[in-house]
């Protein structure tokens, strides 16, 4: 019976392969090849035909989701057997469903209904990759039960039923599929908090040194925010636009929630490094522990030389004291509700982050934090050497995340603090306005960090530059597998695929434009020419300004633009400046209509019989002059390590060997770090031109003049 159990899961898991979950559910009737197996049950059947759910059903009946559940949609039921009702009733005091009130049902309910389907072969990452009925990610964590079977763990506690004969003679089992979806049995009632990120840092005794430090620096303050109530989408109608060939429909974000991510070093890792460094806790007191700490960290850096000895431990609330600066350096202005969100997400189909070969290079994301004109770098540790030779052995543990690693030997290592994904019953990380995880060692912004770490090409995708965007689980939403109707928009409220997005102004922090401007968020689609698969389009008679990510340190940045160059893009005007309303035009135009293989780029620059997708049989030489040319041109090809993938073949195409995806340079500056920075981007087409005007976004770098200065025979930056 087992081995026959364990060979039906397996088959169940390969045909989720087929439907990924990441597929947003649909209004009309789902197609047929959504389905794993056929009872002719409605997921309502399902826990009314089986006694060991009778109070789960009782449970959803309160929250009036019954006829939802009735209907057709693609949905995944975490489904509490009554023995997990009893021990939850237990808990609370209550000795029956009948004593629980409308509102704690509806909560119960909605916390274990997923909009998407989700097999238990899909719950590879640390949370789910959809939110449940009430905006909240439940954490995921593959084990095997006592019998080692094949099993998931949720919210560090509660476990999927791999399969059992209950007391009420039901036979229930993980990934049991019904017409309009999966329901997994589970053995206790998930629950969520609704706590603040402060208050859950104040609930857990292993952080109570930073909690004591978050307090007295006044950065408590800086994290109290939930929503935005001034918010409202029901003004906002669907807008419809053709990006390339594609007819799309966008619509206005749901929400504005507000979140934190706070990385947080238990207080084990502090006491251990006050030896360490030699500083003496006096009568116990870690705060002044950690104030001098933090002192060695800043009081070191070039940015804050000016304000050496000008703060003290007895204001630990100003601005420039080292402390807050400590605290500030270790929080981001965004909700990430699992590691796996903290680097581009990996795909099922090909092990690999979105889009990254990671082969050759780790996958790294960029964000800034609330200490003022600074970003943590956060990488996914994927390869030992890299292409440029950089040995990455060290202590790391191949497919964890880091914040601030960097290896470039014999020159420097930095192991970079380890992001653990642990998730507890108690305490517990995820709040209602934040998340947050343990790391194993101290981080700060120290002057290694700036000048060595950090100290490199910075790349980053649109959808990261924005908080708002992760927070309200815009990135990487809906099924990347799948292709819409390219003629035929699906304009319902839940579209099957996923939907694309558009911004009304002042949605986005450090972003203003035009009344004649629509700024979109295409959703990802693996076979899009788009770095992580999706990408933002600007139309109309666009004139946007956005402040850019703050850079480590002064001197002389590049700042470029990646996109996907089509014959219906349009041309637009860069400018650049610190003052937003008063911007510095910077060269010509750039044309998006204009791919690298016309004569304005490399088309009259080739031999007869060379070909532009022969980069990669290019020699090292060879490469490097045909950089310098581009370089000249102020254009670089795409990274050889971004490709998009057929998902029916698994062939991967790369960005380098296209004519059409490269990288433009918006500008060349000097910049003062401790300032803001601000790129204007204006519609210059003559007319309607393309579809619209229409410009792409796709990813943003900066480049610090150690990288793009490189020049000479057999020199070239790397073409990662």
């Amino acid at each position: 019976m087992k081995i026959k159990n364990n060979i039906k899961t397996i088959l169940m898991a390969l045909a989720a392969v087929m439907t990924l979950g990441t597929m947003n559910s649909c209004s009309d009737e789902p197609d047929r090849e959504n389905f794993y197996t056929f009872t002719g049950e409605m997921m309502s059947d399902y826990l009314s035909n089986r006694e060991s759910f009778s109070e789960f059903k009782a449970i959803v009946e309160r929250a009036g989701l019954m006829d939802l559940l009735a209907g057709y949609g693609h949905y995944t039921c975490f489904a509490p057997t009554n023995e997990a009702v009893d021990a939850f009733l237990a808990e609370k005091g209550l000795t029956s469903v009948a004593e629980l009130s409308d509102a704690d049902c509806d909560t119960i309910a909605r916390t274990h209904l997923i909009n998407n389907l989700y097999s238990t072969y899909e719950m590879s990452q640390d949370r789910l990759q959809t939110a449940n009925f009430l905006g909240r990610y439940i954490a995921t964590e593959q084990m095997t039960d006592d019998e080692d079977n094949a099993i998931v763990l949720l919210e560090g506690v509660t476990k999927t039923i791999f399969g059992k004969t209950t007391a009420s003679g039901d036979y229930i089992h993980q990934n049991d599929s019904v017409e309009n979806g999966i329901v997994h049995p589970v053995d206790m009632v998930i629950e969520k908090s609704n706590s603040m990120i402060s208050d859950l840092l104040r609930m857990n005794s292993k952080v109570s040194i930073f909690y004591k430090a978050l307090v007295a620096t006044g950065v408590i303050n800086e994290i109290q925010g939930v929503a935005d109530e001034n918010y409202d989408p029901s003004k906002y109608i669907r807008e419809y636009y053709k990006s390339h060939n594609w007819n799309e429909v966008a619509s206005a974000p749901d929400k504005k929630n507000i979140g934190y991510t706070v990385f947080v070093e238990p207080n084990e890792v502090y006491l251990k490094k006050f030896e360490e460094k030699g500083i003496d806790i006096v009568d116990k007191d870690t705060l002044k522990a950690l104030y001098d700490l933090a002192c060695l960290y800043y009081d070191s850096n070039e940015n804050y030389a000016d304000d050496k000895g000008k703060y003290s431990y007895n204001d630990l609330k100003a601005d420039n004291n080292a402390l807050k600066r400590f605290i500030q350096y270790h929080i981001l202005n965004r909700q990430v509700a699992g590691t796996a969100d903290l680097t581009p997400i990996v795909m099922t189909k090909t092990a690999e982050a979105f889009g990254i070969s990671t082969s050759i290079i780790n996958p790294v994301d960029w964000y800034p934090t609330l200490l003022p004109h600074t970003m943590v770098k956060i990488e996914q540790l994927t390869v030992r050497t890299d292409k440029a030779g950089h040995d990455n052995k060290g202590n790391g543990t191949i497919g964890e995340r880091y914040i601030n690693r960097r290896y470039a030997a014999p020159d420097y290592t930095f192991e970079g603090a380890h992001i653990d994904a642990t998730v507890e019953k108690k305490p517990v990380h995820d709040g209602l306005n934040g998340h947050y995880f343990y790391i194993d060692d101290v981080i700060a912004f120290s002057q290694d960090v700036l000048e060595k770490v950090q100290n490199m090409r910075i790349r980053m995708d649109f959808s990261s530059i924005f908080p708002e965007v992760m927070t309200n689980g815009m990135r990487q939403e809906g099924n990347p597998y799948a292709d819409d109707d390219s003629k035929t928009p699906d304009d319902s409220s839940t579209p099957k695929n996923g939907r694309n997005f558009y911004f009304p102004l002042g949605y986005l922090d450090g972003v203003d434009f035009n009344k004649n401007c629509l700024l979109v968020l295409r959703r990802p689609h693996t076979n899009f020419w788009s770095w992580q698969g999706d990408e933002w389009n600007l139309f109309g008679d666009y004139d946007l300004t956005f402040r850019i990510p703050p850079v480590p340190f002064s001197g002389e940045w590049q700042f470029r633009l990646g996109f996907c160059a089509l014959e219906t893009r349009g041309v637009m005007q860069v400018y650049f400046g610190s003052d937003p309303k008063n911007l510095t035009p910077q060269g010509i135009p750039l044309d998006m209509t204009k791919f690298l293989n016309t004569d304005m780029y490399l088309g009259s620059r080739f031999k007869s019989d060379e070909k532009l997708n022969d980069y990669n049989s290019k020699t090292d030489l060879e490469k490097a002059q045909e950089q310098k040319i581009l370089k000249n041109l102020k254009a670089y090809r795409a990274g050889t390590s971004t490709y998009h993938f057929n998902p029916s073949t698994g062939e991967k195409f790369y960005f380098a060997g296209n004519e059409r995806t490269y990288r433009r340079v918006l500008c060349t500056a000097q910049v003062d770090c401790t300032k803001d920075y601000y790129i204007r981007f204006r519609v210059a087409s003559d007319g309607k031109q393309g579809n619209n005007n229409e410009f792409m976004l796709d990813y943003f770098e900066m480049v610090p003049r150690s990288v793009y200065s490189v020049d000479g025979d057999g020199d070239m930056e790397d073409d990662l």
